[in-house]
C-alpha cells in the first residue's frame, strides 16, 4: 500500500540533517505528489502563547489563510478539540474556511509534543469523501514523526 512506502520515505526525510522547515516542505510535497486525493498539504503551528495558528510549510495553491484563530474553521476547531477532524463534504460544515472553490473535503490531524497540541497537518481534497481510516492512521504517523523535529 502507498502509505507503507510513504512511511519509509518520511522516516528517511526526518533522519536527514536538513532544517525542520525544509523537511516539512519535503514531506508536504511528497504527500501531495504521491497520494492522488491530497490536493493541498500543509502544517499549521500554534503561535506562541496566542490562541491562533500560523501557516508553516505547505504544498499546493497559495492560501490567504496564513493565520487562523482557535475555534475558527476546521483547523481552528482541531486546535481546541485536540482530535482528528475528517470532513467528507466541506459544504456540510457551518464553520468551514474556504481556501479554494475546488476543495470538497478536508482532514486535519493534531501534532503533539510532550502531550501539548503544537500544530497540525491539514489536507484538502478536490474529491468528495476520499479519506479513510487508513489516511487518519497514516497522518497520525506523520505527526508523530514530525514531533521528533520539534
Amino acid at each position: 500500500m502507498i502509505f507503507d512506502i510513504l512511511q519509509t520515505k518520511i522516516t528517511v526525510l526526518i533522519s536527514n540533517s536538513i532544517t525542520r522547515d525544509q523537511t516539512l516542505h519535503l514531506i508536504c510535497e511528497l504527500l501531495k505528489t504521491s497520494v492522488p486525493h491530497y490536493d493541498w498539504v500543509g502544517f499549521y503551528f500554534k503561535n506562541g502563547h496566542k490562541e491562533e495558528l500560523i501557516l508553516g510549510p505547505y504544498a499546493g495553491t497559495p492560501t490567504d489563510h496564513t493565520t487562523i484563530p482557535f475555534g475558527k474553521g476546521i483547523c481552528g476547531q482541531v486546535a481546541v478539540s485536540n482530535k482528528n477532524f475528517v470532513v467528507p463534504d466541506v459544504k456540510a460544515q457551518d464553520n468551514y474556511i474556504a481556501c479554494s472553490i475546488n476543495v470538497k473535503s478536508e482532514i486535519v490531524v493534531p501534532l503533539f509534543v510532550d502531550g501539548q497540541n503544537v500544530g497540525q497537518i491539514d489536507i484538502d481534497s478536490n474529491t468528495i469523501d476520499p479519506f479513510t481510516e487508513h489516511d487518519e492512521r497514516f497522518l497520525e504517523f506523520v505527526c508523530r514523526s514530525v514531533a521528533t523535529l520539534m
